[in-house]
């Protein structure tokens, strides 16, 4: 049935496999980390060794649930706030299959407005090149969550978590976006309603023969800038994080750390915090950075492009540096940490407070913290309010929480869908300030167009 085969052919294949895949192995590099690319032929090989990553992508990772720490919770379970304040939720809707944002009233915990974009047909109008080649594959409307909305004050949202940066009305429809790099985490304004966020800067800023050239989706290096930009999204301002460090006397950070090898991400910017007003230790105009794989916050002068303060403090992989009067601020610590086991919570997040004027750090309702069971691994957020209230996005478990000034639990929200599961949320907001108040009060009166 069967016909033997001389060995020397068995050989001889043996042999050309080892050569093909050497040769495959080599074309693959140069595609990834070679100065020089080999043209269609390395293409094409990195092409087919992404298909299994691209397939389990595909299959695999629309699912946006999360691990279901609280299975008896559902949606909103407390009491609602006593005083005005609002909330803008920012969601992965299980049963819609895509991101959507509501405005709910917490007095009441009504849901007063959704915004549900087509993220596709801004994705259209998007060329694929560049940052963006793969923007279909990684932000269709079905992966994605809207981030860290914004609402400004003419009732428009502010939106862009790892995609443009864009703008819609009260009818979710675009009213611009900028697609002058990709932008990521936090969407903040500043006094005069300027727009502060952070971007993934392509080409990248430092030289090709430090850090290559290839995209961050392609394993290139992560070269966070901060962005400013006009309220009708023109780029003002923007600076490489790590040209900042290096004019600062800090590339022994980027480029001295770990086991003799490069490192990508050195950075990881996710929070820019502009300061409103000029006080002991800062100027209005300077703006706060995170940098969670630095385990650090930065105090940055633009203007000067100077480094005014740096903080390294009792915080590990944070998110999220708030301002809280003019001698202090708040910083959401992850307390991640990364073990043998992989990147892990410490025991609990924590909101760190540090006070300028004493130079020194504590921190805040720590027991409803522990109590709670409050553990993101990443991102997560917090907003201490005036009356020394607590708000937390844990978002990696879909849940969010209210705590009174005395460290009572008041509500909770957990993202589950009628299908049963929990879903993943995005960063969101206590709206509570007159700008705050204004500006929803300007969205409401839109709304009644959208269904004309």
């Amino acid at each position: 049935m069967f016909r033997k085969v001389e060995i020397w052919i068995l050989y001889l294949i043996i042999l050309l496999g080892v050569v093909f895949s050497v040769g495959f192995g080599v074309l693959v590099r140069q595609e990834l980390v070679g100065k020089t690319k080999a043209g269609w032929a390395s293409r094409a090989a990195l092409t087919l060794v992404e298909i299994p990553k691209n397939l389990k992508e595909m299959l695999l990772d629309n699912d946006l649930t999360v691990l279901d720490r609280f299975p008896t919770s559902d949606g909103f379970e407390g009491t609602p706030n006593a005083e005005v304040s609002y909330l803008l939720l920012s969601r992965y809707d299980g049963d819609l299959e895509e991101g959507v944002v509501e405005l709910i009233d917490l007095t009441n915990f009504e849901v007063l407005h959704t915004w549900n974009p087509d993220i596709d047909a801004f994705n259209n109008l998007v060329e694929k090149v560049d940052e963006f080649k793969y923007l279909d594959r990684d932000g269709p409307n079905e992966r994605q969550i809207l981030g860290h909305p914004k609402l400004t004050t003419d009732g428009g949202l502010l939106i862009g978590w790892e995609a443009p940066l864009r703008k819609i009305n009260s009818c979710s429809d675009l009213m611009f976006q900028n697609t002058h790099d990709i932008f990521h985490h936090s969407i903040e304004t500043d006094i005069d309603g300027a727009i502060w966020a952070p971007s993934h800067a392509y080409p990248q800023t430092l030289p090709a023969e430090i850090i290559g050239r290839d995209t961050i989706q392609e394993g290139g290096f992560f070269d966070n800038a901060i962005v400013k930009l006009s309220p009708d999204g023109t780029i003002l301002f923007e600076k490489s994080v790590a040209q900042i460090f290096i004019d600062n006397g800090l590339a022994h950070l980027l480029f001295s750390v770990g086991d003799r090898a490069f490192t990508a991400d050195p950075i990881h910017l996710n929070d820019i915090q502009p300061t409103m007003s000029d006080g002991p230790f800062w100027k209005m105009g300077d703006v706060f950075l995170s940098l969670r794989h630095q385990s650090m916050i930065l105090l940055y002068r633009p203007s000067t492009n100077k480094i005014i303060w740096k903080g390294t403090g009792p915080f590990f992989h944070q998110h999220d540096v708030d301002i809280i009067n003019e001698n202090t601020i708040s910083v959401f610590n992850n307390n991640s940490k990364d073990f043998i086991g992989g990147d892990v919570v410490d025991g609990h997040n924590e909101i760190i407070i540090y006070d300028f004027k004493t130079d020194t750090y504590s921190t805040f309702l720590s027991k409803s913290m522990v109590e709670n069971d409050i553990r993101t691994v990443t991102e997560g957020l917090s907003t201490i309010r005036p009356n020394g209230d607590l708000f937390i996005n844990e978002s990696n478990f879909g849940r969010t929480l209210y705590f009174n000034n005395d460290g009572s639990l008041r509500w909770t929200h957990t993202n589950r869908a009628e299908n049963g599961k929990v879903y993943a949320i995005g960063w969101s907001r206590i709206l509570h300030t007159e700008d705050d108040l204004k500006a929803i009060e300007n969205l409401l009166i839109t709304t009644g167009v959208c269904d004309e």
